[in-house]
């Protein structure tokens, strides 16, 4: 089992604390299906008859995103696992988050569990040693609305654990005028008014749970690689995964969509499912 990386310098009044959600999420991107599956979309070595590995994949370093890291617990996990979970220690990983304290938190939780880790030095050669004590390459948390500064086709890995939860409302996204704590109409606006606005942000959906969601859906076939971009999405039943996965469908051809791992039978509307999305390009035109 890998390890999960360590959240305990971070301070919650603002910052969404790991629960059920991230920990399905971790499961399910370490599950020995899932690595199966990425090690053979990513990784740099595999089986043959001449020896235990060889190489087969000469296809750029892969950029894996989180969107909305909150604690980098997801982010870390996947640094600090690259070539355990992808097969190759080139990984580059890149958060966004609406809260610059969490793309902060990101920021250190990613560092730590390097740390903790003890990585080794990546390989300057074109190919990995598969070792897995090899880390990513961790490029920054940035703040940001979804995938927005991200560009086109740059993504080969994207991760959401969205604001899933049905609300009346949506949030507003953080205003600059926060930082003189004066509010739109003139007001004042305490730094416990804007701890609750930012945690909210991590989990109210809107209508459904889905309003940040559909934002994300919308984007994912601009910013996702044409041939090799893959997408894990979590949901709870609310979220009606089934519509979703048709949306996915109605696409076209050259996508894939199934759930690939769930929280189990229990907790009514709470049950919640991660979703992998993904492209069906030949993985040859890929490597270019």
């Amino acid at each position: 089992m890998l390890p999960t990386p360590s959240t305990s310098h971070i301070a919650f009044d603002s910052i969404y604390e790991p629960a059920e959600d991230s920990y399905l999420l971790l499961d399910t991107l370490s599950s020995a299906a899932e690595i199966l599956f990425l090690k053979d979309r990513f990784g740099l070595l595999k089986e043959s008859a001449e020896g235990p590995f060889k190489p087969f994949n000469n296809q750029p370093s892969p950029l894996i995103a989180e969107i909305g890291t909150g604690s980098g617990v997801i982010l870390a996990f996947l640094n600090a696992n690259a070539t355990a979970i992808f097969g190759r220690d080139d990984v580059l990983t890149l958060g966004t988050d609406v809260n610059s304290s969490a793309c902060e938190a990101t920021a250190r939780t990613v560092r730590l569990a390097v740390g903790d880790a003890s990585c080794k030095q990546r390989s300057l050669s074109i190919f990995s040693t598969g070792s897995v004590g090899a880390c990513g390459v961790f490029s920054d948390a940035l703040l940001a609305d979804l995938s927005t500064p991200i560009r086109d086709g740059m993504i080969d890995v994207l991760v959401f654990n969205p604001p899933y939860v049905p609300t009346s409302h949506l949030p507003k996204l953080p205003q600059f005028e926060w930082a003189s704590n004066t509010s739109a109409d003139g007001g004042v606006i305490g730094s416990f008014e804007q701890e609750s606005h930012l945690l909210s942000l991590s989990y109210a959906g809107g209508v459904d749970g889905m309003e940040t969601t559909n934002r994300l859906l919308t984007q994912l076939p601009n910013v996702l690689h044409k041939y090799r971009g893959v997408a894990y999405l979590l949901l709870c039943a609310q979220n009606k995964p089934e519509d979703v996965k048709a949306r996915v469908r109605g696409w076209g051809s050259g996508w894939a969509v199934e759930t690939v791992s769930s929280s189990g039978k229990k907790g009514g509307w709470e049950k919640l499912q991660v979703i992998r999305i993904w492209r069906l390009g030949d993985e040859t035109d890929g490597h270019s």
